[in-house]
């Protein structure tokens, strides 16, 4: 799977937008993963994230993931 990330002014690319404030939607854990649908950002744990992963990718306009962070 493809990870998008989001360019900086400079172009570079961030590794790491989401932090340890950033809570999944469906359970409150630590967020790995930011889908974009319908204008509105939904972030998942890796576990919640991995369980939507086929519907949300259907839908979404961007999908942002840092689930190999997990394993650093």
């Amino acid at each position: 799977m493809n990870t998008l990330s989001t360019p900086t002014e400079t172009g570079a690319v961030l590794e790491h937008r989401l932090t340890a404030m950033d809570r999944c939607d469906s359970c409150g854990a630590q967020a790995y993963i930011a889908a974009e649908v319908n204008g509105s950002e939904l972030l998942f744990c890796a576990h919640h994230g991995r369980k939507y992963e086929e519907k949300l990718r259907a839908i979404a306009t961007s999908w942002h993931d840092e689930t190999a962070r997990l394993a650093e």
